[in-house]
């Protein structure tokens, strides 16, 4: 069985060809973001990603995990490979300096996340619940809870949880019971019962530090009256060690359809004198707080979905080139070939191809403007990125994620009969992905904070700034004198307009009737990122187009294999615009007209 490679030319081309490298470099903190040192990093962890988490993903998926009275044990290969991933550093590549981390850009942090994530998504999930723990008390904790927590967080010498739902809540989280009492000592005492808990309970790290939500006593009903609290596994000793045994324990872990080897833990705070926690910020600005680690989540969940994409994409097209199967269409008399010749299979292979690149153009575009968001000396700079990012997250994350159920199963599919067999490894990244547009906020929660939050709220005032870049793409496109760069920009621009009409239609009717906008939120959602990725993938194919005439060799097929990945993403994907259009202004009455005893 091969083995995941990262696909490093796509990667680079993205970032020579959508980003601004030296603005990127020019940012305060980012002077040592050279070209060449992103190169090297990439490099480095392509070859982590191969050696080390690709070989235990498919052992991982079939030993699982064991719990003995409360302790998880990890699979065959597990604590090696996070010993390794924190003496390499990884954990901490985009972290700030000040709490040991190397203060790279965020943008060469997502690309790494996306191998980890094609090559072992059951690993992946460990940093990346540690990274929103550390962007949340890097945000809003005090001083001396940075000090105690950040550095081995950074470091990954310890790792973190987010602890939101409850049984009874699921995600309703103003219906959350855990109840946090002041104590004398300036912390809290946590008793109460959270389900869910990715990575609640491990033997990887020597601490495990758990983000809370959890109500004091005199705390106001629903949402308003949530606090958040940091609660360790093990006390912290003066020295920074970890000390005795805090009242968490894991209670139980799920057997869950995919993602085997992750730890999914039932977490019980109290029970015996109740747990010690300390409050992040203020009283009841818990879900506030848990926001920030939440949008850090979702953003990093839509990566899963590239990389279980990328994977799914690989295995598929070494099958192909294998399975030796019928005769090519059209051809009298011909011997038996493999059955990437067959026009379906290619077809099959095109519409992985070609979306997870779209997903990865996406990705990298949002993960820039982040960093400037967070690093540009300019306020309205700042400013105008950061309603970008806002807008763009619940599409990262619902539409990538969504696309990696359809491009997984697309994967089985190519596989044939064989693909339904465990053994081939295709189903493993089908029942993977098929988490990822739940966990984190459904696809419904991330396309009605689209409509809602990041649409309606401000006018479609920012949507429209994106179709105005969209819209210039388009017509460059369609003024080039290569055929395909014009079926580009014309299959864009049509899709551009069909987006138009969508956002207009949510901003005119959201407030009167939300209930009606609300059934076309996620074709929304989806209609959103399938005219962005058209966009990401006209301006890569403009810019392949530019450089073939100085190029030879494999770079010059690389980038004519570029220009017709993107005119085959404009012939096949964007072409459901209209469609979706059609579904998000006259959808609502027929999905709204049965009464509920007719279901």
């Amino acid at each position: 069985m091969s083995e995941y490679q990262a696909p490093l030319q796509d990667m680079r081309f993205a970032l020579q060809s959508l980003i601004d490298l030296e603005q990127l470099a020019a940012l305060p903190g980012f002077e040592d973001a050279t070209p060449d040192l992103i190169d090297a990093v990439l490099d480095e962890a392509a070859k982590f990603a191969a050696n080390e988490l690709s070989p235990i993903n498919r052992s991982g998926d079939l030993q699982g995990l064991s719990w003995t009275e409360g302790e998880v044990a990890t699979a065959d290969g597990w604590k090696g490979a996070y010993s390794q991933f924190v003496e390499g550093g990884w954990n901490s590549l985009s972290c700030a300096a000040e709490h040991g981390g190397q203060n790279l850009p965020r943008l060469v942090s997502a690309l790494t996340e996306e191998m980890w994530n094609g090559a072992n998504i059951s690993f992946a999930l460990c940093p990346m619940l540690t990274r929103g723990a550390i962007e949340a008390i890097e945000l809003r904790g005090s001083d001396a809870l940075k000090a105690t927590y950040l550095p081995k967080l950074v470091s990954g010498e310890w790792t973190g949880t987010m602890n939101l739902t409850e049984p009874q809540a699921g995600s309703d989280l103003s219906a959350v019971r855990t109840r946090a009492e002041p104590q004398a000592d300036g912390s809290y005492q946590l008793d109460g019962q959270k389900i869910f808990i990715t990575y609640g309970e491990h033997d990887l790290a020597d601490n495990i530090i758990h983000l809370v939500l959890a109500r004091t006593p005199d705390a106001p009903e629903g949402v308003k009256g949530i606090s958040l609290f940091v609660v360790p596994k093990f006390m912290v000793k003066e020295d920074g060690s970890p000390g005795e045994r805090n009242d968490v324990r894991c209670v139980s872990i799920e057997h869950k359809l995919g993602i085997h080897a992750s730890p999914t833990c039932v977490i019980a705070f109290g029970g015996n004198g109740g747990a010690t926690g300390y409050l992040v910020g203020e009283e009841n600005r818990g879900l506030e707080y848990m926001f920030i680690m939440m949008n850090a989540a979702r953003y990093s969940v839509g990566i899963e979905g590239i990389g279980l994409s990328e994977r799914a994409y690989q295995r598929a097209v070494s099958y192909a080139r294998e399975r030796v199967q019928g005769v090519e269409a059209g051809v009298r008399g011909g011997g038996k070939v493999p059955i990437i010749r067959h026009p379906d299979v290619r077809r099959m292979l095109m519409l992985m191809r070609s979306q997870t690149e779209a997903m990865r153009a996406l990705a990298c575009v949002v993960a820039s403007a982040m960093d400037i968001a967070r690093l540009h000396p300019e306020a309205d700079r700042r400013a105008q990125q950061q309603a970008f990012v806002d807008l763009m997250i619940p599409v990262v994350k619902g539409w990538c994620t969504e696309n990696s159920i359809d491009i997984t199963s697309l994967g089985v599919q190519v596989h044939g009969g064989m693909g339904y067999i465990e053994e081939t490894g295709a189903a493993q990244h089908f029942r993977d992905s098929r988490i990822t547009t739940i966990y984190e906020g459904t696809t419904g929660i991330q396309a009605n904070d689209l409509i809602g939050r990041k649409i309606a709220r401000d006018g479609g005032a920012t949507a429209a700034t994106v179709l105005v870049q969209m819209s210039e793409v388009a017509s460059s496109a369609s003024g080039a004198s290569d055929e395909s760069l014009k079926l580009i920009g014309q299959s864009l621009a049509e899709a551009v307009s069909a987006l138009s009409a969508s956002v207009d239609y949510v901003v005119a009717n959201f407030k009167q009737d939300m209930r009606s906008t609300s059934v076309g939120a996620v074709p929304l959602l989806k209609l959103f990122g399938v005219v962005a990725g058209g966009w990401l993938m006209a301006r890569e194919a403009l810019a392949a187009q530019a450089g073939l005439s100085a190029a030879s060799g494999t770079e010059a097929t690389f980038l004519q294999n570029k220009l017709v990945t993107a005119r085959f993403y404009a012939e096949h994907v964007l072409t459901q615009a209209d469609g979706l259009a059609r579904t998000i202004r006259c959808g609502a009455a027929s999905a709204l007209a049965l009464a509920d005893d007719a279901f």
